[in-house]
């Protein structure tokens, strides 16, 4: 989700963003998100057809959250590797 904090994007930029992270596992992430209403997926009519991502406001009202646990995790990895 935090790739979506800025802007929206297409799949393929997701997966590019995402290390490690498989085409399947992306796309069932994302359907799951979808249907929680944490992210909007817009489908662009162009040839050939594009699909945007982008948080929702539900979505954006997580991050604060989500940048918590992140800060946490990162103060553990540090406290783990100083032990």
């Amino acid at each position: 989700m935090q790739q979506l904090i800025d802007h929206p994007m297409g799949f393929n930029a997701l997966h590019r963003s995402i290390p490690g992270i498989s085409q399947k596992v992306l796309s069932s992430n994302l359907k799951e998100m979808d249907a929680a209403g944490l992210i909007t997926r817009t489908v662009i009519p162009e040839t050939p057809i594009r699909t945007e991502y982008a948080l929702s406001e539900l979505g954006h009202s997580l991050m604060p959250i989500i940048d918590s646990l992140v800060e946490w995790g990162t103060d553990y990895q540090q406290l783990v590797r100083n032990s």
